[in-house]
């Protein structure tokens, strides 16, 4: 994967409909579309390529349940897709792949079992994944946002990074649904202390501004989400960046 740097859409799913959440609070959901294919096919009329799908259902659960929102997606459009939420096992990894995902998201596992994440990305290829490490402060939130861990970010990057991988994407909860601008104070601080790292940030994103931004600090991407939807960035923005 290359440091190039890319906007990357998100497409949260509840239920099989197209949901944003505010600072991960599950109750404090807005349905955006009933219709996910549409969205996808949307974002891939006006160029964009790569597309990150999360399965909040599957997040809090801890078992993948959008699965079929994935494979329709897939089978409709060329994008090139990042699925995660409720990935345990290689069986669900195989799930993923096969209902046509190119990368797949580890959240939690990554945090928690890092030791079996490790044979994962080994056995399968550091280029079919994608890490996703969510944080409050500087501290690893896990299980849809609903638990905080004693690890830092740091903590995990280090151990990562220590067996050669290196695509990560980091969600300051506390900004994530907001529209306040990205956690540029807490990106630049990754980048600085480990230099070659493709880093996407996620969560706060709330002009075409806070895209710049991320690309100013080094970031490879930005996860994009309620910007979108509520029109703070348009189609003629996006596109500047593809």
């Amino acid at each position: 994967m290359s440091k190039q740097f890319e906007i990357i859409p998100a497409i949260d799913l509840i239920d099989g409909k197209c949901v944003r959440l505010s600072q991960g609070n599950y109750d404090a959901k807005t349905i955006y579309n009933e219709n996910p294919v549409e969205v996808a096919k949307a974002f891939e009329s006006i160029g964009i390529k790569r597309l990150h799908v999360v399965d909040l259902d599957g997040a809090k659960a801890g078992k993948i349940v959008n699965i079929k929102t994935l494979e329709q997606i897939s089978s409709a459009t060329n994008l090139e897709i990042d699925f995660g939420g409720g990935v345990k096992s290689e069986s669900d990894i195989e799930m993923i792949l096969n209902a046509g995902s190119k990368f797949v998201t580890i959240g939690s596992m990554a945090v928690k079992q890092q030791e079996v994440v490790a044979q994962w990305l080994n056995k399968y290829g550091f280029e079919k994944f994608f890490l996703g490490i969510d944080v409050k402060g500087e501290f690893v939130a896990t299980n849809g946002w609903l638990e905080t861990s004693t690890k830092t970010i740091y903590d995990v990057l280090d151990f990562y990074k220590g067996i050669g991988f290196n695509y990560f994407f980091c969600t300051d909860i506390s900004k994530d649904g907001m529209l306040q601008g990205i956690s540029e104070e807490l990106y630049s601080k990754v980048i600085s202390k480990y230099e070659d790292i493709n880093l996407v940030a996620s969560g706060g994103v709330s002009s075409i501004t806070d895209v710049d931004a991320a690309k100013q600090i080094g970031c490879s991407g930005t996860i994009v989400g309620k910007a979108i939807y509520e029109n703070r960035i348009t189609n003629e923005e996006l596109k500047t960046f593809l």
